[in-house]
């Protein structure tokens, strides 16, 4: 198959809308990451979307909307949801609502719930009220890879597989939509991102939860109501460890530890803030933007996890942030690309 790059412009956009109803794939570009979009009410055409990624079938993927009209033949929608659509919508923020018999099992793999969001980029936009479907999409990669944030990483993941992809340049946010759990009594974010705790209690007037599956993996026993939250993602080739403790002690055992992997053969090297760049320059420093800046780190995140299997490396040692704002974002996404291995450098 041969694989398009083509510009936004109208007659992009009409032929991802016909691609689309004739039961195929487009990767667009959303605030968050590349989506690989199909006809989320084709059970074949999202039958393809798995296998493009190779990915598992019991992840359950997102439906993308460009207009509040459509969710009532796909869903019912909770009560709650309604002052953070008008709050977060468009935006990074999906919720999961009751799914209608219109959207196929292979959607929601077999749930009961559907996410649904209506994203904010100006080209998702533009596709989706051109063709007028609801579009089951999740990250335009090869499943396990970091989440594609330009459309040089879909085509390096996706060409030959696909038949178009929208080019709308580099991501804002960098990484997935927040997944908020409206469906099982108290609001729970299931997947962090953009639109955090603090902004959804807000606007709820009340406490909202994390799954305790956000910075650990999930058990054998735990239904994966969200994507991303079963399998090892995000991830480079390289082995990741996160290296947390005092900042006195995380930049001296960060250099030991890579220092060690080298010693061995390995290529290795750290991902570090802004700040420790100079004190690791023996350790082929990878600057992760300022301490005083999660949402930088956020932006850059997958762009970077990318460039360590260009670069070769065997190795990864990475500071963390504190897991609150969209730090627990950044945290939840280093914590799956690590395995959740990390070392303790108090």
């Amino acid at each position: 198959m041969n694989t398009r790059l083509l510009s936004p412009c109208e007659s992009t956009y009409k032929d991802a809308s016909e691609i689309l109803k004739n039961g195929g794939l487009v990767a667009f570009p959303t605030e968050t990451v590349y989506g690989l979009g199909a006809n989320a009410l084709d059970r074949q055409a999202v039958l393809s979307i798995f296998a493009a990624k190779g990915r598992p079938a019991d992840n359950p993927l997102i439906v993308h909307i460009h207009d509040r009209n459509q969710l009532d033949p796909l869903c019912d929608v909770p009560e709650r949801a309604f002052p953070l659509m008008e709050a977060f919508w468009p935006g990074p923020l999906t919720i999961l609502c009751v799914r209608k018999p219109a959207v196929p099992a292979e959607v929601t793999a077999g749930l009961p719930t559907v996410a649904i969001r209506m994203p904010s980029h100006p080209v998702a936009r533009a596709m989706l009220q051109a063709c007028n479907l609801p579009v089951a999409a999740p990250s335009a990669n090869s499943s396990g890879r970091p989440s594609p944030t330009t459309a040089a990483h879909v085509l390096e993941d996706m060409d030959g597989k696909i038949p178009l992809i929208i080019d709308g340049g580099m991501c804002d946010v960098g990484l997935e939509s927040t997944v908020l759990d409206l469906c099982h009594g108290e609001p729970v974010i299931l997947r962090p991102g953009g639109i955090t705790r603090e902004m959804i209690s807000s606007v709820l007037k009340c406490d909202v939860a994390v799954a305790g599956s956000v910075l650990r993996p999930l058990r054998e026993d735990e239904t994966a109501l969200s994507p991303g939250m079963r399998y090892r993602h995000y991830a480079p080739k390289a082995v990741v460890t996160l290296v947390s403790g005092k900042e006195d002690r995380v930049v001296p055992m960060m250099r030991k530890l890579c220092l060690e992997q080298e010693a061995l053969g390995k290529k290795s090297c750290v991902l570090c803030f802004s700040e420790h760049v100079t004190s690791l320059s023996d350790c082929r420093p990878h600057d992760i933007g300022s301490v005083t800046a999660p949402s930088e780190t956020a932006h850059r995140l997958f762009d970077i996890l990318r460039s360590l299997d260009d670069e070769g490396f065997e190795m990864v040692f990475s500071e963390v942030i504190p897991p609150e704002g969209i730090g627990l974002a950044v945290m939840n996404r280093l914590g799956r690309a690590a395995s959740f291995r990390c070392v303790q450098a108090d």
